[in-house]
């Protein structure tokens, strides 16, 4: 296919050609002969198909806000001849990424990286990767598309917060420990033996089906439990880096809970977001959870109350929300009896304004115990949390 610039060196010959033939014009018409010849050249030069063998990656494929990502191309020449005038292009979200290939020698394998875009959070369509050849003028083109689409997982950024302590104990197992006390342990799963397990808890039925020894896991209830409630209203931020923000916060405070194994109930204002038991890998599903959460339009987060107002007691409540519109918030009065402790972070440039702002009927009220905590940055956060832990 043409070119910007082929396209405008075929029209342009063309009425010099014809031109400079009915008026008579010698020159004009040599100029738009050379024109098209250019053009045709130019044809002749992109046509050949390149036989390459192309190969790309993401490294890594998961990767915090703002921290770096790669494509790395690998580039193979399995024809005959040396390979010249090639351009790889990599769509990448809506943006195109070329690199500039070097000459190939026949057998020859040229490995290509460039920068991926990582500034927000989100599912990163990449590819499918596209090699161009294209003339030494530049007039003409030919693309050919090579594998299919990845995916580069963008998440949210974390900073390390301690565990907020609740609970009736605070076993360093986690929840799926077999050294917590009987009368705080539930049926969790069934698994197989390892040395060491008690061998009453050995599940003989199944033994039988699997042929393998396998035992009941039990759930130590009295563990502490993290209820979170994301605000992901349109209306409760001033700005999209203030929801991005509070984002992190939310990541930040439940993978703390998830890398000690504790169990973290994840809620949105329309419903549930992820639930998980303590188990190995919660820190990595939460963070992939959050890492496609997008802004709603309701108009109010009273709704997100609804399950934690059914909570069996106990645990941690944590309220991340932003500076605008507070509506349904005042629903944290009526659950706050449920938990062991609550706490409330406002997220945003104007956090610390609003903080000392008198509660209104959408707000906890006066008599409420529960902290408002503004929250600017991740280091505030860390600071606030640190407080807020020994508190």
């Amino acid at each position: 296919m043409l070119s910007a610039t082929g396209w405008g060196t075929l029209a342009g010959g063309v009425v010099l050609t014809t031109t400079g033939y009915a008026l008579g014009y010698g020159e004009a018409a040599a100029l738009g002969a050379t024109c098209l010849l250019s053009v045709a050249v130019a044809v002749l030069w992109a046509l050949p198909a390149p036989v390459l063998g192309a190969e790309r990656r993401i490294a890594p494929s998961r990767v915090s806000r703002g921290d770096p990502a790669e494509g790395v191309v690998t580039l193979t020449n399995t024809g005959g001849r040396t390979r010249r005038g090639l351009r790889a292009v990599d769509r990448c979200g809506d943006r195109d990424i070329p690199v500039d290939v070097p000459p190939l020698r026949p057998g020859a394998a040229h490995e290509l990286r460039y920068a991926l875009p990582t500034a927000r959070r989100g599912r990163v369509p990449v590819g499918p990767l596209r090699l161009e050849r294209i003339d030494p003028l530049g007039l003409a083109r030919r693309m050919r598309p090579y594998g299919t689409a990845d995916t580069l997982l963008v998440r949210p950024r974390i900073c390390p917060l301690p565990v907020l302590p609740s609970g009736q104990a605070h076993h360093v197992e986690g929840p799926a420990s077999d050294a917590a006390d009987d009368g705080s342990l539930t049926f969790h799963a069934l698994r197989e033996y390892v040395l060491g397990d008690d061998l009453r808890r050995v599940h003989w039925r199944s033994t039988a089906r699997t042929g393998m020894l396998m035992v009941r896991q039990m759930v130590d209830v009295s563990l502490p439990h993290t209820t979170l409630v994301l605000d992901t209203r349109r209306r409760a931020y001033a700005s999209e880096d203030d929801f991005e923000l509070a984002v992190d916060c939310a990541a930040s405070v439940a993978y703390a809970a998830a890398r000690s194994h504790f169990p973290v109930h994840l809620i949105g204002e329309a419903g549930p977001l992820l639930h998980t038991d303590g188990s190995g890998g919660d820190g990595e599903a939460l963070l992939d959870a959050l890492a496609v959460v997008r802004r709603s339009d309701l108009t109010s987060v009273a709704a997100a109350f609804d399950g934690p107002a059914n909570h069996r007691g106990g645990g941690t409540l944590v309220v991340v929300t932003g500076t605008g519109d507070t509506r349904g918030l005042s629903a944290v009065d009526r659950v706050r009896p449920r938990f062991d402790r609550v706490t409330m972070l406002r997220v945003g440039a104007e956090a610390t304004a609003t903080a000392t702002v008198t509660a209104t009927p959408e707000m906890p009220g006066r008599g409420s115990d529960v902290p408002r905590t503004p929250i600017t940055s991740l280091d505030e956060l860390l600071a606030a949390w640190r407080r807020e832990a020994v508190r």
